[in-house]
């Protein structure tokens, strides 16, 4: 059922407790000494302890060694137990984190009351952590195009150190899905992610919610801190986080301990962390908005996440992914894309990055129709449905409409290549297969229109340049297409 750690000088009281716990199906270990203790503890940690306050001929007493459980392992729960008990030394326990105090000589049957609340209460704690580190460790990195691929890798550079990763980018690109990523592959997959959204925190309580507080009414109630130790903390859109809230994570980052809101003891933390920002945050350093200091502290280890149109060859894989995850999570309709919404969703603008594309997709799931391909007709297209693509097209239609045929066919020609072959990741050959050309023949197009190929976050990005600069990228875009 449980192992009950009991922890008490008086060798009649520890053993009587023992052999009813044993009765009742519980695995018993027991300790007179605060040393004995300490050893119990280090061997294996019990799902719940029972500790008498008063330990002679030991180097700790009992509110020493429910201060270092607590900040050690907060997850044991420590039933305290005493024969000289009085309001002042309930209080104080309650206070460093017990989970209740028994006043002795005890009922058992009261005794037995708390004991089964407080292993409820342990094997919830579990089950919650256990379920937080499957929900990271099912946080895929979706996607095999070239930027995603250059991402993975520098991702598991990371994984198994314990250095401080700042990731930057768009918002929606999934900058918390890559910091899930490099949790569940580390070696502190088994502890909990903590994520704190620095902008929707109220400045005025940023405080109490990330150190905790500690109040003779409500005990001590743990922040986000404290509940992130042995794991990871993530701090997402750290750049908004108060200046003096800043000021106060530097002092943790460099001592790794704080103090609750309202309390004095030191808590002593063991944490990674990982932070990500879609500002620049270099700037705000100039501008005084953000400290310097923190800034080099969390900037370890940059790594920028691309935005989705840096990685246009993933869509397709990001749909299918999202249509099956609505299905199973909501039941919505298992769809599959039709190959002209594949290539709509591939030239559509994704200002909104991934969780745009993701929106999308649950929309037309339920709107659209129950079975069948999903069609381009479902999807959201440029120039239908509001002002703002109403706007986009006239201003389109106006600039050809003033162009000789030649250069208004060009700009179209250079316009559509230029998506294609970021559709397919700077792949040459797959382009021209898909627009009907000969691959040499395509060369040559590209280069009539000055379209030339370059790297961007480990992908080839295609791109409009003057004459010189198509000379000087000719090379790299011939051996791209081999």
């Amino acid at each position: 059922m449980g192992d009950i750690l009991i922890v008490d000088d008086e060798r009649d009281i520890r053993e009587l407790i023992g052999d009813i716990l044993r009765d009742e199906g519980y695995t018993v270990r027991l300790a007179g000494t605060s040393e004995d203790c300490v050893a119990e503890l280090e061997r294996e940690l019990p799902s719940l302890m029972i500790l008498d306050i008063w330990l002679k001929d030991s180097k700790l007493d009992g509110i020493d060694i429910l201060k270092k459980v607590k900040r050690e392992t907060p997850e044991v729960p420590v039933i305290i137990i005493s024969g000289h008990g009085n309001i002042e030394i309930a209080v104080a326990a309650i206070k460093q984190g017990a989970y209740d105090f028994i006043e002795k000589p005890f009922n058992i049957d009261q005794l037995m009351v708390v004991i089964g609340r407080a292993m409820e209460t342990s094997r919830l704690r579990r089950e919650n952590i256990e379920l937080r580190r499957k929900d990271v460790t099912a946080a895929d990195m979706i996607g095999n195009g070239a930027a995603m691929r250059a991402l993975r890798a520098q991702l598991d550079k990371v994984t198994n150190s314990n250095g401080r990763v700042m990731f930057s980018g768009p918002a929606g690109s999934g900058k918390e899905i890559a910091a899930r990523y490099v949790h569940a592959n580390s070696n502190r997959a088994s502890g909990p992610f903590v994520s704190v959204n620095s902008a929707s925190v109220e400045p005025d309580r940023m405080e109490e919610v990330l150190f905790g507080r500690e109040s003779a009414e409500r005990g001590i109630e743990p922040g986000l801190l404290e509940q992130a130790h042995g794991g990871v903390i993530f701090f997402d859109e750290v750049g908004d986080m108060p200046l003096g809230t800043q000021s106060k994570i530097l002092r943790v980052l460099t001592d790794q301990q704080f103090q609750r809101v309202g309390g004095s003891d030191k808590v002593h933390v063991d944490l990674r962390v990982i932070s990500s920002t879609n500002r620049d945050l270099e700037a705000e350093v100039d501008a005084g908005t953000f400290r310097r200091e923190l800034f080099h502290r969390l900037n370890v280890v940059p790594i920028r996440v691309p935005g989705l149109e840096e990685r246009l060859e993933d869509i397709p894989e990001l749909a299918e992914h999202f249509i099956a995850d609505f299905n199973r999570t909501q039941g919505l309709p298992l769809r599959r894309l039709s190959d002209e919404a594949v290539a709509l969703l591939q030239t559509m603008p994704w200002p909104g990055n991934v969780r745009q594309l993701k929106n999308v997709v649950e929309r037309v799931l339920i709107l659209g129709a129950e079975r069948g391909d999903i069609t381009a007709a479902e999807l959201p297209q440029p120039g239908r449905g509001g002002e703002d693509g109403e706007g986009e097209r006239m201003v389109l239609a106006a600039s050809v409409a003033m162009l000789p045929l030649r250069e208004a066919r060009e700009l179209f020609e250079r316009e559509y290549l230029l998506t294609q072959i970021n559709r397919f990741g700077g792949n040459i050959s797959r382009t021209a297969t898909f627009v009907g050309m000969e691959r040499s023949a395509l060369h040559r197009k590209l280069k009539s229109l000055n379209v030339v190929t370059t790297t961007r976050s480990g992908a080839r990005v295609a791109q409009f340049s003057d004459e010189d600069d198509a000379d000087q990228d000719e090379g790299p875009m011939q051996a791209r297409a081999v």
